[in-house]
């Protein structure tokens, strides 16, 4: 178990997904650019067999934004889309109300 200390280091935002891209390297991974309100970033996800790019386009999502960036099959990825699976069902998290991007998740 991690204690509360560490999990309050975590920074949980809302993005919007203002752009999804085809990964070159890999079948199962776009490359999203994601509206933090202040900046705008490119993440690396892998949700293709669950969203077309039409589904995620404008879409709010909640972001991991303070990851260090990783390179994922040749691309850089700054920060992580949030989502859970159910056997082989993918889902995104996201508000369930317009939250701006940038609004910090509690």
């Amino acid at each position: 178990m991690i204690s509360f200390d560490d999990f309050k280091k975590i920074g949980l935002k809302i993005a919007r997904i203002k752009e999804v891209k085809e990964h070159p390297n890999a079948d199962k991974l776009y490359i999203l650019k994601v509206d933090l309100g202040t900046e705008e970033r490119e993440v690396v996800a892998g949700i293709k067999k669950a969203y077309s790019p039409e589904e995620l386009q404008g879409r709010l999502v909640v972001l991991v934004d303070n990851l260090q960036p990783a390179t994922i099959r040749g691309v850089e990825s700054n920060g992580m889309v949030l989502a859970t699976q159910d056997g082989d069902t993918l889902a995104i998290l996201s508000p369930d109300k317009d939250i701006s991007p940038g609004s910090i998740v509690k």
